[in-house]
C-alpha cells in the first residue's frame, strides 16, 4: 500500500500539474489541455490498478496465492484464501483495495504539493468513484468486496457502506472546498471551458 501510495504520488507530482487560476485560456496554450481526458483516465486507471494490486499483495503477504479468475465473463482478483477457515484474512483481503484508494486519495489531499493536475484528478475520482460503485449496484455482487466483508465480519452491508462511503464523501467536500480542484471535470480550451467529450 505505501509503495502504492508513493508511485500514485510521484506520477500525479510529475504530471504538469495545473492551479485553478491555471484554467484560464489565456494562460493555457490548447495543445497543452488536448491531452486532459487521456491524463485523467490514465490517473483513474493508477487508481484502479492499486485498488487491484492491493488486494493481490496482501493475498501474498498473508502467505496465501492469488488468481485473476472470471465472475460471469469480468475479470476478478480472487484470494486463494478458504473464507470459512480463515474470515479474518479474507476480510483483509476484501478491504484491501477500498482502503488503499482511501489512503492515496488522503495522502494527496494531504501532503503539500503542487495542486490540480489531470492525473492527480483522475486518481481521486478513480477512488472516490470505485467506491460509489461498491457502495451502490457493486454492494450485492457474488464477488462484491462490500458483501465479502460483511460475510466475514460482525459488519453489515450498510455499515460498510456508512464508512467507506463517508470517508470518499468527507474526500469528496475536501476536493469541492479546494480551489486547487475547481471545475474537477471541466478542462481548459482554446475559447473557455469544455465539459465532457469532443465531438
Amino acid at each position: 500500500m505505501i509503495i502504492g501510495m508513493i508511485s500514485a504520488l510521484l506520477i500525479s507530482s510529475v504530471a504538469a500539474p495545473l492551479s485553478a487560476q491555471a484554467f484560464s485560456s489565456r494562460e493555457i496554450a490548447p495543445e497543452q489541455s488536448d491531452n486532459y481526458w487521456t491524463k485523467f483516465a490514465l490517473g483513474a486507471g493508477i487508481s484502479l490498478a492499486a485498488h487491484e494490486s492491493a488486494h493481490i499483495l496482501t493475498s501474498i503477504a498473508m502467505g496465501f496465492h492469488p488468481y485473476i479468475g472470471f465472475d460471469k465473463g469480468r475479470p476478478t482478483v480472487y484470494s486463494g484464501i478458504d473464507s470459512q477457515k480463515y474470515p479474518h484474512k479474507q476480510f483483509l483481503f476484501s478491504a484491501a483495495g477500498l482502503t488503499t484508494q482511501a489512503l492515496i486519495n488522503e495522502a494527496i489531499l494531504d501532503i503539500p504539493h503542487s495542486r490540480g493536475g489531470a492525473i492527480e484528478r483522475g486518481i481521486l475520482a478513480g477512488g472516490i468513484g470505485t467506491t460509489l460503485f461498491y457502495i451502490t449496484i457493486g454492494r450485492n455482487g457474488d464477488v462484491s468486496d462490500i458483501a465479502f466483508m460483511a460475510r466475514t465480519s460482525s459488519l453489515s452491508k450498510t455499515q460498510l457502506s456508512l464508512i467507506f462511503g463517508g470517508v470518499s464523501a468527507i474526500h469528496a467536500v475536501r476536493i469541492w472546498r479546494n480551489p486547487a480542484y475547481s471545475h474537477f471535470f471541466v478542462r481548459p480550451t482554446e475559447n473557455g471551458m469544455g465539459i465532457g467529450f469532443q465531438y
